[in-house]
């Protein structure tokens, strides 16, 4: 069977002189589904190229004739000190290349370990600090997602970073599989998912509106202004906004109708299937 081929991006020459050394120094394969007598079948791996930035991959990428197309594309995360910047060449990649499959690469992916034996000693802001690293960690993998990535390689991942972690996540993808993470990514996940829903209307704050504030509320989802408001549900365009703004403050929000909408929406205050949109 033809080997399946990748190319490597990353800035940093000795991650992807070693992955291209040590990817090609043996016939490393993985297996990619069943044939008809039942038996697995394999595929070598092979590097075709590495290169240290999103520009020289698309050069080769848009010279087929000089350049063999991969199957599959490592990008790292993090570009000559841009966090994301693995996602603008995913995001280039993908739109142009469908077919390539992307993983990304990165020690950014890791969970905040617990705090051990400080535990019970943890302060409110060291807490706070965990939980919003968490929840960047979790925007930073759907974003990827958003843009084309389907595989997720911590580099410190348990044991060290390792090309089994890689032949892993492409192994996972050619037998079939839309997506793969490896462990301290799925922690992450995971982690965010239980800090959502503790955010969810479960757990709201203990606070109440009147009906006629969720009408208010419902009108301004839908789009209305505070002087329609006002109009439906009588009072000045003044007063709709003196309360549009206490409800702000309650909610402790800035004073933004979005911002309103949105906090009303995850504490369960009005309900999506009571907003009516006006035609214009």
């Amino acid at each position: 069977m033809e080997p399946i081929k990748i190319m490597i991006v990353d800035d940093e020459p000795i991650i992807r002189k070693a992955l291209k050394l040590e990817l090609n120094a043996q016939p490393y394969t993985v297996a990619c589904g069943m044939n008809d007598d039942g038996d697995i079948q394999r595929r070598e791996v092979r590097v075709l190229d590495t290169f240290a930035s999103g520009p020289q991959l698309m050069a080769a990428l848009d010279s087929p004739a000089e350049h063999e197309m991969p199957d599959y594309l490592l990008v790292d995360m993090e570009f000559q000190g841009e966090p994301t910047g693995g996602i603008l060449i995913a995001d280039r990649v993908h739109k142009k290349y469908p077919t390539i499959r992307i993983v990304i690469l990165s020690g950014r992916f890791d969970n905040p370990l617990p705090l051990g034996s400080r535990a019970q000693e943890a302060t409110p802001e060291e807490e706070l600090r965990r939980k919003e690293r968490i929840l960047d960690i979790a925007r930073v993998v759907f974003e990827s997602l958003r843009h084309g990535a389907q595989a997720f390689v911590s580099k410190n991942a348990a044991g060290g970073f390792s090309v089994e972690n890689v032949l892993r996540a492409i192994e996972c993808l050619e037998r079939g599989e839309r997506y793969y993470f490896n462990y301290p990514v799925m922690l992450t996940l995971k982690e965010t998912a239980e800090l959502y829903l503790a955010q969810s209307p479960d757990a709201t704050p203990d606070i109440a509106v009147t009906d006629r504030e969720r009408q208010l509320l419902l009108m301004e989802a839908a789009g209305c202004t505070a002087s329609e408001i006002a109009d439906a549900l009588g009072g000045t365009e003044k007063s709709v906004q003196e309360n549009q703004k206490d409800l702000a403050r309650r909610l402790d929000i800035v004073n933004k109708s979005g911002s309103r909408i949105a906090k009303a929406l995850q504490y369960g205050l009005i309900n999506p299937r009571d907003i009516r949109f006006l035609k214009r």
